[in-house]
């Protein structure tokens, strides 16, 4: 009865839009109260301890690198990269966006801040061009998935500090998925753009070499920290925590003495958007640890686990049932409660349905994500919608051509293993 009485405060406080820190909180705390086989101080217990995990260190520091890095003139230099690269195409804006994405993967490890920066840069200027608001919102939105996948990805390494998952292998893992559903966005801003015209009048010429190489000189040292990363964590240079410390003195390092754009002012800047943006995440993880004692408490994994192996689903069936459960969960709660609440449970059914973890946390990973642009709680399109002034009407209207291409890329990524596992396999 505890565990229905959880489940049911749960379900009420997301009804009612409680933040889902508390709502993650008060419901570990109804499930302790109505439980009294546990003694109630366990929940201060798993409070602190709950955040008290070297893994997690790694966090704080991408995130401050990432802000770092935007203030430190690396967002505009690869701006102009990637409309060198991609600015003679249909919908060149759309596209831009969709390149970028890719880009900001390696800086900033986080969907939803690559959303936020894209909106306030590009989307004035979408509109001056003529594009429809709620294409605007759409490719702004889905394409800035991609920056959560390619490393460094918060995402990944909360991944893997729960489901004890190597971190190395998951940022490298990440790295093909990620371009592939760049590329994907890109394909589907293409047909939009061509069907409804835009930038037909004005497309300019194809950048020349000279165009894009000084473009890429410009962005070289944004272009190199991702190298860097992979690098280093490949040959056992840096642990993953290492690599994010590093991190944060290379940003340093080339925003006040190469780029010279970081200032104090600045500087303070980043570091009162870091805290906030790390203060969020560890809150919810604190508060997540008290229900995932619950649900290791009532052995919840066990007893899915055993259910779903006495059905005895084709593991290819079992990993599309996980899919459309991922796609749902997703749709309702935010990303990081959903690492961190459903990866003990899921991931100990893939791995005997036989399943690497690695692969299985890209999957998850990209899942996760997709709920991030779907309503009723997708974070990302109520960023880019709030930021643009954009009715969510307009936006769903042209989503779901995105959503559904990257269902479809999903489903290629579970048939193909590879295509996630191939890098891990050469790096070994």
């Amino acid at each position: 009865m505890s565990f229905l009485y959880a489940g049911l405060t749960f379900i009420v406080l997301l009804l009612f839009n409680v933040p889902i820190a508390f709502t993650l909180g008060i419901t570990g705390i109804m499930y302790f109260l109505t439980q009294s086989s546990i003694p109630l101080p366990i929940v201060a217990q798993r409070l602190v301890s709950g955040t008290q995990s070297f893994p997690l260190l790694a966090v704080p520091f991408f995130l401050l690198a990432g802000h770092l890095m935007n203030a430190s003139g690396i967002t505009v230099r690869l701006i102009r990269l990637a409309d060198a690269l991609v600015g003679h195409l249909p919908g060149s804006l759309g596209q831009v966006s969709c390149v970028l994405s890719m880009f900001m993967g390696g800086v900033s490890g986080s969907s939803n801040a690559d959303a936020a920066m894209e909106t306030r840069i590009l989307l004035p200027e979408m509109r001056r061009r003529g594009y429809d608001d709620g294409f605007s919102a759409a490719v702004l939105a889905c394409s800035s998935l991609s920056a959560a996948v390619i490393p460094p990805s918060i995402g990944l390494v909360l991944y893997g500090y729960v489901g004890r998952v190597s971190v190395g292998k998951l940022f490298i893992a990440g790295i093909i998925p990620g371009i592939l559903m760049g590329l994907t966005m890109m394909g589907v801003t293409h047909w939009k753009a061509v069907r409804n015209k835009y930038d037909w009048e004005r497309r300019r010429r194809r950048s020349s070499t000279q165009e894009i190489f000084t473009a890429l000189r410009e962005s070289i040292w944004a272009l190199l920290f991702p190298l860097f990363l992979v690098i280093t964590l490949r040959f056992g240079i840096f642990a993953p925590v290492e690599a994010a410390a590093f991190a944060v003195f290379y940003a340093l390092i080339v925003g006040k003495f190469i780029h010279r754009e970081l200032d104090w002012k600045k500087f303070w800047e980043v570091m009162r958007d870091a805290a906030e943006d790390t203060s969020i995440i560890m809150l919810i993880v604190s508060m997540a640890a008290i229900v995932m004692y619950a649900l290791a408490f009532e052995k919840v994994p066990a007893k899915m686990s055993t259910f779903i192996l006495t059905l005895g689903a084709n593991p290819f069936l079992l990993m599309l049932a996980i899919t459309a459960f991922l796609l749902a969960a997703g749709a309702v709660m935010e990303g990081t409660v959903n690492i961190l609440l459903l990866t003990p449970i899921l991931l100990p059914l893939v791995v005997q349905a036989g399943f690497d973890p690695v692969h299985f946390g890209i999957i998850m990973g990209i899942l996760i994500q997709i709920g991030g642009v779907t309503p009723p709680v997708g974070v990302n399109m109520y960023t880019v919608c709030s930021l643009g002034g954009i009715p969510v009407e307009k936006y769903i209207k042209h989503s779901w051509p995105y959503i559904f291409a990257l269902i479809g890329l999903v489903i290629l990524l579970i048939l193909i293993p590879q295509l996630s596992l191939i890098l891990v396999g050469l790096m070994r």
